[in-house]
């Protein structure tokens, strides 16, 4: 297990002051690596003292020892590729790495996934889709599974249109955010956009991120993937996964008379397809 690793494993263990230090790393581990204990103290309000407690707290021997663990964990990998591939690895071994990769993840998010969020989206007027980045694809890919289920459905990539579409919801109204890191400083003002608009907002996104704390239901993706370093790759697979188990959810609760009439219309669209 990697330094930033440690750091969400062990967030729930942290005082409330070391944890406004892991924060501070999580949010920014490069500049992290590169601060001064003085800088990374006052950036995180606390005292010194707090950083070096926070260091063994996290098997390190003190400040210095933690940076060059920091340092380690980000340098592993091939940047902007993935975390697990090296440079000189053959075919069969990355392949290999990235399967296994993407199967773990997996793994560990169907044990964790908590899928409350059917029944809002069963009930729901409206469904918004909204992601930024990476996550702009796996909102689309949900817009196209659940246009096709009879009720209105919003996306966009566009931050404007995002806002707007948030201040026009109401009671009723689901906006789905999603995003890996939950770090996206307008996704968390969507959120509470939305929701002082009296909409649901749930949020696919990692645990104790502040998206997450500001939803209304969060779907906590915990995968250890650093997308501000690597291309993301487990960490959209398990998004999209949790949307097909979304949609298949939807599906199932809405009886059979609704997935009769969802057959009917996928044949229409195919004879016009034709």
């Amino acid at each position: 297990m990697n330094m930033l690793e440690k750091i969400n494993t062990h967030l729930e263990l942290l005082s409330k002051s070391e944890r406004k230090v892991a924060e501070i790393i999580l949010l920014s581990p490069q500049t992290a690596i590169h601060s001064s204990i003085a800088i990374l103290a006052r950036t995180a309000d606390v005292s010194e003292p707090t950083v070096n407690r926070f260091c063994r707290r996290l098997g390190s021997k003190g400040y210095p020892d933690f940076k060059l663990h920091l340092a380690q964990s980000l340098a592993n990998g091939t940047p902007y590729v993935n975390r697990n591939v090296d440079e000189d690895d053959s075919v069969d071994s990355y392949t290999h790495k990235i399967f296994e990769s993407a199967m773990a993840s997996l793994e560990q998010v169907k044990n964790s996934l908590d899928i409350a969020a059917v029944d809002l989206l069963t009930q729901a007027k409206k469904i918004s889709f909204f992601g930024l980045g990476a996550s702009a694809a796996v909102a689309h890919d949900a817009m196209n599974k659940f246009f096709r289920f009879n009720i209105p459905v919003v996306y966009s990539e566009d931050i404007v249109l995002q806002r707007m579409s948030c201040m026009n919801s109401s009671e009723g109204d689901v906006v789905v955010l999603i995003s890996h890191t939950g770090r996206t400083k307008m996704l968390v003002e969507l959120s509470a956009l939305a929701r002082e608009n009296d909409a649901t907002v749930i949020a696919i996104t990692s645990p104790r991120s502040p998206l997450a704390l500001e939803a209304s239901l969060t779907l906590a993706l915990d995968v250890p993937e650093d997308t501000d370093m690597f291309m993301p790759m487990t960490s959209r697979l398990a998004q999209l996964t949790v949307i097909d188990v979304l949609a298949t959810g939807f599906t199932l609760r809405r009886g059979a008379k609704f997935r009769d009439n969802l057959k009917a219309c996928q044949g229409r669209f195919e004879r016009i397809a034709l």
